[in-house]
């Protein structure tokens, strides 16, 4: 099948190269920003675990800026530049930046399509952010951030994969060269510097791009607005398993036990009322255990004792001083912020 779609990957990447070009050169305009604005992204379509990331870098980042969030809002039903409020919900915003606001009440949380009218709209705010996030806005190159993070996945390397339609990239490998940091995620925990630095070689980073290596981290307990329960004990009680992400795999073998009922769902999946409906029913006797993403879009729909969700967060396997201390001096040298230090 790849060979089939190959001439059409060859298009599709002759249609990307000359948009980059055209940005690199200057004749697409891009629009860059005083404050320090940072992007996490990829060149795959999904999976490489952002969400997790934004989140690491609100907590490292939070306790001394002023921080907002910028996200697209996938699959959201509403349109333009959307701030997070009380009235927020998955559906107002999308189930990412409802997880991020429900979860650090201290940020500012936007959604926008177009994210140059996006940080304008945030720094017209009276509370006006001293950081920006942007996630998943990798290939947006009207906006220049000044920081550019690029994910790729431990098992489905960016080096090792091909254009769409015939593979999962968006453009080139050529544009890892954007990225200030790259981040290997999803690896084993027991990955050896002998097998990353083999990585390393096959990703060929420029000169001054450093490469981190991180894993999934998952919770011992699954929370939910009735309690948290261990996962010790969640893996032998009757449950469902539900999860509508990219790659469901690592959290089905998590929390899995015998007997468990699984349902998997597309990436980013709206639940219909059919489906919420069946899983009420088949959850007589069952609890629902699913993702956070997918807990931000079932949350009010099935009742608060049969509805848990297990938490996960960005772990590195070694060097997150090292990343850490990267970010911070970024962010810590910008003019913008010259005056809080």
């Amino acid at each position: 099948m790849r060979k089939i779609l190959l001439p059409f990957s060859l298009i599709y990447l002759f249609i990307t190269a000359i948009r980059n070009v055209l940005y690199n050169k200057g004749i697409f305009k891009s629009y860059s920003f005083s404050l320090p604005v940072i992007v996490i992204g990829n060149l795959s379509t999904g999976g490489t675990g952002k969400s997790p990331m934004t989140e690491y870098l609100i907590r490292l980042l939070k306790n001394n800026y002023q921080l907002a969030t910028l996200s697209r809002g996938y699959k959201r039903k509403t349109n333009g530049f959307v701030l997070a409020d009380s009235k927020a919900t998955a559906e107002t915003i999308g189930d990412e930046p409802y997880q991020f606001y429900t979860k650090f009440s201290d940020i500012t949380v936007a959604v926008d399509a177009d994210r140059v009218n996006g940080v304008n709209k945030l720094l017209s705010l009276n509370n006006r952010p001293d950081v920006i996030v942007l996630d998943d806005a990798y290939q947006h190159r009207r906006l220049k951030a000044g920081f550019y993070i690029l994910l790729t996945a431990y098992s489905d390397l960016y080096a090792d994969d091909y254009l769409l339609p015939a593979g999962n990239l968006r453009e080139s490998g050529a544009g890892a060269k954007r990225a200030d940091v790259i981040v290997v995620t999803k690896c084993p925990p027991a990955l050896t510097p002998n097998e990353q630095e083999d990585i390393i070689k096959k990703l060929k980073p420029i000169k001054g791009q450093k490469v981190f290596f991180s894993f999934i981290g998952y919770d011992d307990h699954v929370c939910s607005e009735a309690g948290k329960i261990a996962v010790n004990e969640v893996k032998v009680m009757p449950k469902i398993l539900v999860a509508g992400i990219a790659k469901p795999k690592p959290f089905f073998e998590y929390v899995k036990g015998n007997n468990d009922i699984i349902k998997p769902y597309p990436d980013h999946h709206d639940f219909t009322e059919k489906e919420i409906a069946e899983l009420r029913a088949i959850a007589d006797n069952r609890i629902i255990i699913t993702t956070e993403k997918d807990y931000m879009r079932l949350k009010g729909k099935i009742p608060a004792g049969k509805l848990y969700y297990l938490p996960i967060k960005t772990v590195f396997l070694n060097n997150s001083g090292q990343f850490d201390k990267t970010i911070l001096d970024y962010v810590g040298k910008s003019t913008a912020n010259s005056r809080i230090h």
